[in-house]
C-alpha cells in the first residue's frame, strides 16, 4: 500500500485517537481500555501528539496509521496503530521500517501477552521477548511482554 509518512500535527489529533480506539477494540477485546473513548482523545490531542515523536502513515490523504516513539534510557515504540480495514497491507511494516531506521538500539515495545497477532508481527520483524509480567505494572492489568530489538548485526 502507497503512504507517505509524516509528522503526525495537531489537526491529526482526533483520527490517531480513533485509530488507537478502534485498534484495542477490534484486536484486544480482552484487555478494555482503562480510559473512556472521549479520555484517550483528550489525551491524544493534550499529551500525545504535542509531546513529539508520533509519525502517521497516510494515504490518498486519509491517516490509517500512527506511531510513538520515545526515548527513555533506550528507544521505545510505545504506541502503534493500523485502521483495522487495512491490516496486513503492510502498513504497519512501513511504520516500523521508519521506526528502525530512525531510532538507536536497542528498541523496545510492550504489547499483551494475548495480542498474538502484534507478537507475531513483532517477532517477524526481529524482536525478541525478553520479559514477562502478570500485567499489574499496566492500566489494564491484562499480562504483558516486553520486546526487544538488539544492536544491528
Amino acid at each position: 500500500m502507497d503512504c507517505v509518512l509524516r509528522p503526525a500535527s495537531g489537526h491529526d489529533a482526533p483520527r490517531v485517537a480513533q485509530l488507537l480506539i478502534d485498534t484495542r477494540s477490534k484486536f484486544m477485546p480482552y484487555a478494555p481500555s482503562a480510559h473512556s473513548d472521549d479520555e484517550v482523545r483528550e489525551w491524544v490531542a493534550a499529551t500525545l501528539v504535542p509531546g513529539g515523536g508520533v509519525i502517521v502513515a497516510e494515504v490518498r490523504g486519509r491517516v490509517l496509521g500512527a506511531m510513538a516513539t520515545a526515548r527513555d534510557g533506550c528507544a521505545w515504540i510505545t504506541q502503534m496503530a493500523v485502521d483495522p480495514a487495512v491490516v496486513g497491507r503492510g502498513l504497519g511494516s512501513t511504520l516500523l521500517a521508519h521506526a528502525l531506521s530512525t531510532l538507536p538500539r536497542p528498541i523496545r515495545l510492550y504489547t499483551f501477552q494475548a495480542n498474538n497477532g502484534a507478537r507475531r508481527f513483532y517477532e517477524r520483524h526481529g524482536f525478541a521477548a525478553v520479559a514477562f509480567t502478570d500485567g499489574q505494572g499496566n492500566e489494564e492489568h491484562c499480562p504483558d511482554v516486553l520486546y526487544e530489538l538488539g544492536a544491528a548485526p
